[in-house]
């Protein structure tokens, strides 16, 4: 019989809009679209430091889903200016993951993303070998 978890972050939001950051079915999770802020839901300024947190928070997701960053993959990103973007993944993904090549990813510019003054918004999938 199949297991399910969730797992939240403790932000406002969740309740107030009514969804888990992370559900995890055996073996497989989906992390909801991880915004740049810190612990506290404080939004981060610019393009780089909203995608440093946002990869902080999907491994804290993760974490609390008892998986972690070796077991993505594919990433959705949703971002306000692609230019900047592609720059700042291109950066962080390297960080991120040990292997970037290994991880399927689309990158998409929006019209608008959730809290005004976010920048990206990124979304995975995890499975755990």
């Amino acid at each position: 019989m199949s297991t399910k978890k969730t797992f939240g972050l403790g932000m406002p939001w969740e309740k107030e809009y009514g969804y888990a950051q992370g559900v995890r079915i055996d073996n497989m999770a989906w992390i909801s679209g991880q915004l740049g802020h810190d612990e506290q839901g404080n939004l981060a300024e610019g393009m780089d430091k909203q995608f440093a947190y946002s990869y902080t928070n999907i491994e804290r997701v993760l974490a609390g889903l008892e998986m972690s960053i070796d077991d993505v993959v594919e990433e959705v990103i949703y971002v306000l200016d692609m230019a900047s973007a592609f720059e700042a993944r291109s950066r962080y993904g390297q960080v991120f993951y040990k292997e970037p090549m290994q991880v399927a990813s689309t990158i998409v510019v929006v019209q608008a993303l959730a809290i005004p003054g976010q920048l990206v918004e990124i979304k995975v999938v995890a499975k755990k070998a």
